[in-house]
């Protein structure tokens, strides 16, 4: 593991599984622009690491994370432009590791053990899956403080469905795992004593899949998302060719018709 004095920790283990640890609890785990930059250094370094298969992006101490730094953007304000390049700055940074974090050819995992809010909620919202602890709490209390979570709606509204988007923006109130599932704002919740092995238990059935069709099927899934129902199936079914002619898929399915393990060319 890194130094343990580092705003963000590293772990690797053999399986190919990187957890990423949000390590500033004092400051309750803020997504400052350094948090923000250590983030997207990793995550890129990941992409490209061929010995890295899934990412998870856990936090210490009982807040996963209150979101922007409301210190920093305070202290902004005193700059000669009030703030607007600091601000305009800080939200584009921001944006850009909710879309790396989706463009990245792994899956990545929240695992949330405590209060996730604002730009914090942005994250879980922002990762493949999320599992929490059975105590965690989620809310986008923008509108309480008078500046609306406008950059987590988006995450947030593809997450789960309008109604359900538009009632945590406009309350700004906490919900419980519970309901966080409900929503799908998250997959699962657990006991605190299971979370980190429920989610390395996930993350480690990931791995043991083909690193290059994972990588081929979450690009096409958030791809398609976007587009209407016939060039939907019209980009997939081309997806698929491709991925049918991969070396990956014919060993996939010479395995299952031989009822073997299959011996990816990736692992």
């Amino acid at each position: 593991m890194s130094n343990k004095n580092q705003s963000l920790l590293k772990e690797i283990k053999n399986s190919g599984i990187l957890r990423l640890i949000l390590n500033e609890p004092k400051n309750k785990n803020a997504l400052s622009k350094k948090m923000i930059s250590n983030l997207k250094e990793a995550i890129l370094l990941a992409s490209s690491d061929n010995l890295v298969k899934v990412i998870i992006i856990a936090a210490n101490g009982n807040v996963y994370s209150a979101g922007h730094d409301l210190k920093e953007i305070t202290e902004a304000r005193s700059h000669k432009d009030g703030g607007n390049l600091y601000f305009r700055d800080l939200f584009n940074s921001c944006s850009d590791l909710m879309k790396l974090i989706v463009e990245c050819p792994k899956p990545i995992i929240a695992e949330v053990n405590g209060v996730a809010t604002a730009a914090g909620c942005q994250l879980v919202a922002s990762c493949d899956l999320a599992i929490s602890s059975e105590h965690s709490r989620f809310a986008t209390p923008g509108v309480n403080i008078g500046l609306f979570c406008s950059t987590p709606m988006v995450a947030l509204s593809r997450s789960v469905s309008k109604k359900d988007a538009m009632k945590m923006l406009l309350i700004g109130d906490m919900i419980n795992a519970k309901e966080a599932r409900r929503i799908s704002l998250i997959n699962d919740f657990v006991s605190e004593k299971e979370l980190t092995k429920s989610v390395m238990d996930l993350a480690e059935k990931i791995s043991k899949k083909s690193a290059t069709i994972v990588s081929i099927g979450k690009e096409a899934f958030y791809k398609q998302s976007e587009l209407n129902l016939f060039d939907a199936y019209e980009y997939t079914s081309r997806i698929m060719t491709e991925n049918t002619l991969n070396e990956n898929a014919k060993e996939g399915i010479n395995a299952f018709l031989e009822k073997r393990k299959p011996n990816w060319e990736d692992i």
